[in-house]
C-alpha cells in the first residue's frame, strides 16, 4: 500500500497502549515507504523522540500518562510538528485536534480502509511540504500589544520572559508584567528561536535575559532573571535549553 509520494518515511506511533501501538504498527509495515517505525508509550517519550529522530509523520494518542498528545503539540511546537494523525477513542477530542493543527484525526477502533485514507491524506500533504520548499518561518520582532484603548509596539528584545496564564501570556519587561492575549504556544512559534526558548509548558524566557540558574532538586533547574522573575525548567523542556547552550546542565 504506498502513499502518493514514495519517499522513505520515518513514523513515530505514540500510544501508552501496546495493543494499540502494535496495530499501527502493522498497518504501517505494509506501506510500501514507510522504511522506519519508533515508538513512544508516554507523552514525554514523544517530545524526545520527535525532536532528535524527526519522524515525517506522528500518530499520536491524546490520553497518555503524564502530557497528553495536545500538550506534545505544545512542548514541540506547532511549526516543528511533524505530519500528525491524532488517535485516540473519545470523539468529542476532535475539535482541540483540529485546533493543534491535525491532518486528520482517527476514531478507535477504525477499519484498515480508514487508515488507508489516512496514509493518501498523509502522503499529499508531505509532497505539499516538499514543493513548498524550505521557507523560512516569519518571526515576530514586535508585538502589537493593546490595552485600555491603547495600542503599544513592544519589541521582543525587550522581553525578559513570558508566562501563560490561562489561555493568555504576561510579557514581562523590567519586571513588569504586561497581558497579550495570545496562547504560549503560538509565541514559541513566533519568536526566534536564537534568542527565545521555551523551559516549561507555561513559560519561555529570553537568553539574554538569564542571570543564572540554580538546582532545586532531582536534576531539576530554576531560571533566575535579570529583574527578580523565576521560572522552573521543566524534564520535558529540558533538552530544549541544553540544546540551545550546547552543553548538559
Amino acid at each position: 500500500m504506498p502513499t502518493p509520494s514514495m519517499k522513505p518515511l520515518t513514523a513515530l506511533v505514540a500510544d501508552d497502549e501496546a495493543p494499540a501501538r502494535r496495530r499501527l504498527g502493522d498497518l504501517l509495515r505494509n506501506v510500501a515507504n514507510v522504511a522506519e517505525i519508533i515508538e513512544a508509550a508516554d507523552g514525554d517519550s514523544a517530545v524526545r523522540l520527535i525532536e532528535s529522530r524527526r519522524p515525517d509523520v506522528v500518530f499520536l494518542d491524546i490520553q497518555m500518562p503524564g502530557q497528553s498528545g495536545l500538550s506534545v503539540v505544545d512542548a514541540v511546537g506547532l511549526d516543528r510538528m511533524p505530519v500528525t494523525v491524532f488517535v485516540t477513542a473519545y470523539d468529542h477530542h476532535a475539535i482541540n485536534a483540529f485546533e493543534a493543527n491535525a491532518l486528520d484525526y482517527l476514531l478507535k477502533p477504525f477499519s484498515d480502509e480508514r487508515f488507508e485514507a489516512t496514509m493518501t491524506r498523509i502522503g499529499k500533504r508531505l509532497d505539499e511540504r516538499r514543493q513548498s520548499g524550505a521557507a523560512e518561518p516569519e518571526r515576530w520582532d514586535r508585538l502589537v500589544v493593546k490595552s485600555e484603548g491603547t495600542t503599544q509596539f513592544v519589541k521582543a528584545a525587550d522581553i525578559d520572559w513570558i508566562e501563560a496564564v490561562g489561555v493568555y501570556v504576561n510579557l514581562y519587561i523590567g519586571g513588569k508584567a504586561t497581558l497579550y492575549r495570545a496562547p504560549i504556544h503560538l509565541l514559541a512559534d513566533k519568536l526566534d528561536p536564537a534568542h527565545f526558548v521555551r523551559i516549561h509548558r507555561s513559560a519561555i524566557v529570553n537568553l539574554e535575559s538569564i542571570l543564572h540558574l540554580e538546582s532545586i532538586s532531582h536534576g531539576e533547574f530554576e531560571v533566575v532573571l535579570k529583574h527578580g522573575g523565576r521560572a522552573k525548567v521543566s524534564r520535558t523542556f529540558r533538552g530544549q535549553l541544553e540544546k540551545r547552550l550546547g552543553q548538559a546542565l
